[in-house]
């Protein structure tokens, strides 16, 4: 690389005169690997160096840039990454395309801001092709979610603007242990890791920014403040460590269920629903827990009902059914209704009492000690990614399925259980 280049980071015309790239987001701005990462505490500029990295070339008419944020309110909101790029570039007579979320800029090039709430939500992507994609927030997606952007970043032979994949965060939220494990510990050079600190930052006030940071649990002043990758979740109840994966389930169990968690809303774009979600655990002589499959997925309870079904075929006669059942007649009607759907299968409608946390220590306990092994399958990331945000995340229905499978594997009485 040019010295030249080293000293100073190709920058837009297009970034206002006060907001001069400091010193990590230069270093930011002047990596030319494929792949990198900004972040660490909270304040050190994040959102300003994904959008400075996104304008790098929107001076070449064929360029196009997308930065993804998992949600729409996360990426519209006032102050947020998109009502930011409006603040710069709207004042410079950008044109900007409201119903797109898109910036065309006099070359011709474009950024463009999206939002993936669902895991699938990505797939909408799929005949879409990008020079630069940033990824704003990135521990807020799987994984796989990440991970499948690169399909999407490609260009022509000959091309000379470079292909970046660059994101931003904090510590935190259900992809922290997938981001810190890839860019941050132990770290990768061909995916550099740019730590930020709030004192990086001088265009912030950074002394009523710490008397705020000073109002959080430890915990999360650590990671926001200091940027601290390896601090624990105070009360957290699973890490993903626990679970040995294999790729083949033994031939033989002492007893196998499935436990469905059920719910009955399927998404619309605007909604984030409960999902159904149906975990099959078995139990071997040696009385190790075996996650068999998870089946998890969101829609109307008329589909709900043909899944239950379908999956029950699968599963066999031999594997009881067991289904949350919710308080009062309601929920007796809904057993009544499954167990004469499923005629020919063992259903049996399970009563809940205790929370949800109080029910899940016995089965995390198990996971700690090695006792719970997972056979390997696509649904097993989004499954840890769901533990290690419990009891905290979004969602809690695989947690609450596995929780139900080991009662009824291991705390409720063998009588009621079928053999394997």
């Amino acid at each position: 690389m040019e010295a030249s280049r080293l000293l100073t980071p190709r920058m837009s015309r297009l970034v206002p005169p006060d907001h001069v790239p400091h010193p990590t987001q230069q270093a930011f701005l002047l990596l030319d690997d494929m792949e990198a990462f900004y972040g660490g505490a909270a304040g050190g500029g994040k959102s300003d160096a994904l959008l400075m990295a996104a304008l790098q070339y929107e001076d070449i008419p064929h360029y196009r840039a997308l930065i993804l944020r998992r949600t729409f309110p996360e990426l519209s909101m006032a102050g947020a990454i998109m009502d930011r790029a409006k603040d710069w570039l709207l004042p410079q007579g950008i044109a900007w395309n409201s119903s797109e979320h898109v910036f065309t800029f006099p070359s011709g090039a474009s950024l463009t801001f999206a939002h993936a709430q669902y895991e699938d939500d990505v797939r909408r992507f799929a005949s879409t092709e990008f020079h630069f994609i940033g990824v704003d927030e990135v521990t807020r997606f799987t994984e796989w979610m990440y991970r499948f952007m690169f399909s999407r970043l490609r260009k022509t032979a000959g091309d000379p603007i470079p292909l970046r994949m660059r994101s931003a965060s904090n510590p935190g939220d259900i992809g922290h242990e997938w981001v810190k494990a890839r860019f941050v510990k132990p770290g990768d050079a061909s995916r550099p890791f740019i730590p930020a600190r709030l004192k990086d930052n001088p265009s912030l006030d950074q002394d009523q920014y710490l008397k705020s940071l000073a109002q959080l649990h430890p915990v999360e002043r650590r990671r926001l403040l200091e940027g601290d990758w390896d601090v624990a979740e105070a009360g957290a109840y699973f890490r993903r460590g626990w679970f040995r994966v294999i790729e083949e389930a033994p031939k033989r169990f002492v007893r196998v269920v499935r436990y469905w968690d059920l719910a009955g809303t399927p998404p619309d774009g605007r909604n984030d629903p409960d999902w159904t979600a149906g975990f099959k655990m078995g139990l071997d002589v040696d009385k190790v827990l075996y996650g068999l499959h998870m089946q998890r997925f969101r829609a109307s309870f008329n589909t709900v009902e043909q899944m239950l079904t379908q999956t029950a075929m699968l599963d066999g006669r031999n594997v009881p059914i067991f289904i949350e059942q919710e308080p009062g007649s309601a929920g007796k009607a809904v057993i009544a209704y499954f167990k004469k759907a499923l005629q020919g299968y063992t259903v049996h409608g399970v009563q809940t009492t205790k929370g949800k946390t109080e029910r899940a220590a016995p089965v995390a306990s198990q996971a700690e000690a090695g006792n719970v092994v997972l056979v390997n399958g696509p649904w097993v990331a989004p499954f840890l990614d769901e533990c290690e945000a419990f009891p905290t995340g979004a969602h809690d229905d695989q947690v609450d399925a596995m929780t139900g499978a080991f009662e009824a594997l291991v705390l409720r009485p063998a009588s009621t259980l079928v053999s394997w």
